[in-house]
């Protein structure tokens, strides 16, 4: 079921529930033989309240909805390659810095802003793909907001580098056709929630700059094995960032949206065993005393919602020629994450899977199972996210900082040595300055 489609349910679920009100109403009434004039006399004279915020209901997230999208539009999409240099030096707090910079909530100045334009947030899309064992690093960005700010602070942090628009999207080779494709897609997510980070490179010690053959390369897993794929096989990852922030009616809510700030002072207390009216530092008695695990647990909580935090869903997509489905590529793909995990915080496992086990009775004919795999294909090619409500929300986005999607997403450094990792060959350096021109 698509958003718009959701949405106009949605909207109009409430007025089919009155109406199915006030004919059980009507029916109940003339089975007891009740004079309803009276009353519909009263409803009608009160329809200038009731009326305007009944419609003002029916049509609001219609509405929202719409003018967001054509915001969206206007904006526009652009994918970049990018191209790794030949020699990266620096940590994934380089990329913590990108990523800083590019956190863009478009601020509304003013209501017509949110209600008439449609100004909202925007999605921007961090992206690996194997494509027959080639290796490339991807962003899939808004043209108008982000894409000369992300080109200008990969250019600025990593030396070298080479970012290149593609005109034609890498996702456009493969078109859904079950005869000829066979795919399975996952979404991937923090296993505890939000507030409790994942291991970042500050915990694998990467923000102490170790030496190039001394360092631990967080992604290196993940690209070894998406240079294993084979020429008929394909492995995409998204993740798709959503900038974080406050978000209340003047950013298009009728109610204030939770941050994870207040969740996060709820957790230290509750790890501190302490009142969440608790300001002050001093010690008490009846505190329990903590062991060394959760001080680490409450500094890097408190680190982590310290810095910008974006909304992240995470996809990965394994798609094969039919009968050529390899299910060995599956497991090193998903164990790839497992490296993020810290006991008692967190970790990103699979919280939904395209071949989830239905009942016989819910899906006979394997329709369902293929709407699922078709919903995907299109939805990673648009950029699009929407989780499973049926499994409760389990694979919903979840919030994380910078500094968590740095250590998820950057570029890496030489030590990463994958033959199918390709590398620019020279670095592109700016004639000198004083260099002599005219006719000779």
């Amino acid at each position: 079921m698509g958003p718009q489609i959701r949405s106009i349910i949605a909207g109009f679920a409430p007025l089919f529930l009155m109406l199915v009100g006030f004919a059980m109403m009507f029916f109940m009434f003339r089975t007891l033989d009740v004079n309803i004039k009276p009353i519909l006399t009263v409803v009608i004279a009160l329809s200038p309240i009731w009326l305007p915020l009944a419609v003002f209901h029916v049509t609001f997230e219609q509405w929202m909805w719409s003018v967001q999208a054509k915001f969206s539009y206007e904006n526009g999409r652009t994918t970049l390659r990018i191209k790794l240099p030949q020699e990266v030096l620096k940590s994934p707090e380089a990329m913590e810095s990108v990523l800083t910079i590019m956190h863009n909530i478009n601020s509304r100045d003013n209501l017509m802003q949110t209600y008439l334009d449609g100004k909202h947030p925007l999605v921007s899309s961090l992206e690996l793909a194997s494509i027959g064992g080639d290796v490339r690093f991807y962003a899939n960005v808004p043209t108008k907001k982000i894409k000369n700010t992300l080109e200008a602070q990969l250019y600025a942090q990593y030396p070298g580098i080479e970012v290149v628009e593609e005109k034609i999207d890498y996702t456009a080779e493969i078109k859904w056709d079950p005869e000829k494709w066979d795919m399975i897609s996952f979404h991937m997510g923090k296993k505890d929630e939000s507030v409790l980070p994942i291991k970042t490179y500050i915990d694998f010690g990467l923000d102490k700059q170790p030496k190039e053959e001394l360092k631990f390369e967080p992604m290196s897993p993940m690209i070894e094995h998406l240079g294993k794929t084979k020429p008929h096989e394909r492995l995409w990852i998204q993740f798709l960032l959503t900038p974080h922030g406050k978000f209340g009616f003047k950013e298009g809510y009728l109610t204030p949206q939770p941050t994870w700030e207040k969740r996060a002072a709820e957790k230290v207390n509750e790890l501190m065993g302490r009142d969440s009216s608790h300001r002050g530092p001093e010690e008490t008695d009846s505190r329990p005393v903590l062991t060394a695990s959760e001080r680490d647990t409450i500094a890097a909580i408190e680190r982590n919602v310290s810095k910008y935090a974006y909304s992240v869903a995470i996809r990965a997509i394994y798609i094969t020629e039919n009968g050529k489905f390899d299910p060995d590529m599956i497991s090193p793909l998903l164990r790839s994450f497992a490296q993020y995990d810290m006991i008692g915080r967190n970790g990103i496992g699979a919280r939904w899977r395209t071949d989830f086990d239905y009942m016989f009775f819910q899906d006979i004919t394997g329709q369902r199972k293929l709407m699922a795999k078709k919903r995907e294909l299109e939805y990673y090619k648009s950029r699009y996210y929407l989780y499973d409500d049926k499994k409760g929300g389990a694979d919903k986005e979840k919030i994380m900082s910078v500094e968590e999607i740095a250590t998820l997403w950057h570029i890496p450094g030489s030590s990463v040595v994958t033959p199918n990792l390709s590398r620019v060959e020279s670095v592109r350096k700016e004639a000198p300055a004083n260099l002599p021109v005219g006719e000779f």
